[in-house]
């Protein structure tokens, strides 16, 4: 009975993908780079995200997310026998030698089994046992590629899943055809972030996918003078770092000044940066620095080669952009409350800038507003202690502009020439 109820499940399961109206992505790079390492794709509309080969294929579908039984041609992963009473052996084609997670998720896409491993080059088998009956999901992952594939299990009696090595095969084993077929979750009219690699280069793309299609993503260098590289996001006409500025150094090498007590931080009237709270481990990575005015302005150049610091006009012209300031910096905030405190209001990240809220050192060296507050600099100045400056809040969904002391030190996102 047990049997026929999962046979029946499974042939609803399939009838139901047979009528989803699939959508497959292809992906290729252009300008500083032709190949594609790696894509980071997140759906911002249901707060999941995935991460797969640049020659793999992703499929979106509304289905759970479990892939075909057969595999494509060219899939590193094969099951047999499938359907299994309980035990099965599963060989994989690795790329490379290197460290590998073997991963079981039942039908509800709820991790049952995590194996690591370290596969030398070319196939491998494991012995997969004890599974319960069901159908599962088996996806194996490395830093260079990625294989999932479809179980079916009619086990009659329980136990604890467990995997053990059976087997290994030479570089002559190996599938010719490393292309895989990703599953990933997508209703109709979801927002896509979808974030592809080439080496030190990252260029993030929105998308809202209605039909089968090959993503190019157009790889720009933007490398400060510390060694530091950032994503870019086109948005209109203008290319943006879709990152908060965290360079320790001028485009000509030398050492922006940081580390400033709280007494002296006022009275700076040169280029000047610190971390939030003199916290780098902390902070640095994910917020960037709070740099004062003076380190904008200065002839030595902040900004990668390239790249410039916005004007006050330029950012009025990413505003309009986006339907005008009542409205921009909801489309511009990462969305969610992994970095934003409640309740991010209207935020989206509809346009892949992806603000962060990094604070800001008032002028009497204190900090506040992490989590709270985003707040970049201009580089227009207007008279001899303020600056136009645009930020967008926890609790907005606008995109302010106000005049700031130079004093201050804000975040800083960069343009490119």
């Amino acid at each position: 009975m047990k049997a026929k109820l999962l046979f029946s499940l499974f042939i609803l399961l399939l009838f139901g993908e047979m009528q989803a109206q699939d959508i497959k992505i292809n992906f290729k790079g252009t300008g500083a780079a032709n190949d594609v390492d790696s894509v980071t794709v997140e759906n911002l509309t249901q707060d999941i995200s995935i991460t797969l080969s640049g020659t793999d294929t992703l499929h979106l579908s509304g289905s759970v997310g479990i892939p075909e039984i057969i595999n494509p041609a060219g899939n590193g992963l094969h099951i047999y026998p499938n359907p299994a009473a309980g035990i099965c052996n599963i060989t994989i084609d690795a790329r490379e030698q290197g460290p590998a997670s073997i991963f079981l998720l039942n039908i509800a896409g709820e991790l049952i089994l995590h194996e690591r491993v370290n596969l030398s080059e070319g196939g491998q088998t494991f012995s997969l046992s004890d599974i319960d009956t069901g159908i599962y999901l088996i996806r194996v992952e490395s830093d260079s590629y990625s294989y999932t594939s479809r179980l079916i299990s009619m086990n009659q009696s329980s136990g604890i899943p467990k995997i053990s090595h059976a087997k290994s095969g030479s570089g002559s084993g190996k599938l010719k055809n490393h292309n895989s077929s990703i599953d990933f979750a997508y209703s109709t009219g979801d927002i896509l972030k979808i974030t592809g690699k080439s080496g030190v280069y990252r260029t993030v793309m929105m998308m809202v996918p209605t039909q089968n299609q090959t993503v190019s993503f157009d790889f720009i260098n933007c490398t400060d003078a510390a060694n530091n590289h950032y994503s870019v996001v086109k948005i209109g006409d203008q290319i943006w770092m879709a990152e908060n500025l965290r360079t320790t150094r001028y485009r000509n090498g030398d050492a922006i000044p940081g580390g400033i007590a709280n007494a002296a931080w006022g009275n700076l009237r040169t280029g000047a940066f610190s971390w939030y709270n003199q916290d780098s481990v902390k902070y640095a990575q994910v917020y960037g620095g709070l740099y004062n005015w003076y380190s904008v302005n200065d002839p030595r150049s902040i900004a990668p080669e390239g790249w410039h610091v916005p004007t006050d006009a330029e950012w009025t012209a990413l505003s309009a952009c986006l339907g005008g300031v009542n409205y921009a910096g909801g489309m511009m905030k990462e969305n969610g409350y992994k970095h934003w405190r409640s309740p991010n209001s209207r935020a989206t990240n509809e346009t892949g800038f992806t603000a962060l809220p990094g604070g800001y050192r008032f002028q009497n060296g204190t900090y506040d507003e992490i989590k709270t507050w985003c707040v970049w600099w201009c580089s227009t100045s207007s008279g001899s202690t303020l600056a136009p400056t645009r930020a967008v809040f926890y609790n907005s969904f606008e995109l302010g502009r106000d005049l700031s002391d130079k004093r201050d030190g804000f975040t800083i996102r960069c343009v490119r020439d």
